[in-house]
């Protein structure tokens, strides 16, 4: 009888303790985690946004893409706890401007977060070239060999498509 009591309260305790343990887990941050880089395609010259979970007090963020920059932490007032108080969040939020002289190519990104550490995310996002403006894009002055191909042939299709039409209409007319 004595036996199984104190496997009972071995086995309540046991089934406490486990229950409790991951709450305390999850409320201790273990570190930043889960770097997120929005759009994970960039032009030069546009703006990435970066996420870090277990980041709650901020801190900052750096690439060879772009400069240091601060990461803030997401105030989220509406977070609340069962108890009704309110929760801060664990992550944190910042915009990085790509440099203009940004190589095309794929970067990492490493967050420094005050109080839980360091983490770099290889290949987070990927620079392309910038594009060039007005006309399309063209970056050459005149007409390309291509361009002198087609008109070329929609005129010589021309005039023999005029002289054809030119001759039935004499034919027409002397009958």
């Amino acid at each position: 009888m004595r036996t199984i009591r104190a496997l009972a309260v071995s086995a309540t305790a046991l089934a406490t303790f486990g229950l409790a343990a991951p709450t305390a887990a999850a409320s201790e941050s273990s570190g930043p985690s889960n770097i997120v880089a929005t759009p994970s395609v960039i032009a030069r010259g546009g703006q990435l946004t970066v996420t870090v979970d277990g980041c709650p007090h901020g801190g900052h963020m750096t690439s060879g893409a772009f400069p240091q920059t601060r990461l803030e932490p997401i105030d989220r007032h509406h977070d609340r706890g069962h108890d009704g108080m309110s929760r801060g969040s664990e992550t944190a939020r910042g915009v990085a401007t790509i440099n203009q002289t940004a190589a095309p190519g794929t970067y990492d990104i490493t967050v420094n977060c005050v109080g839980t550490g360091t983490l770099t995310k290889p290949q987070a996002f990927t620079v392309i070239g910038g594009v060039r403006g007005g006309l399309g894009g063209s970056s050459s002055s005149g007409a390309t060999p291509t361009d002198m191909a087609i008109g070329g042939g929609l005129l010589g299709l021309a005039l023999v498509g005029g002289a054809v039409f030119w001759m039935r209409r004499r034919s027409e007319n002397k009958a």
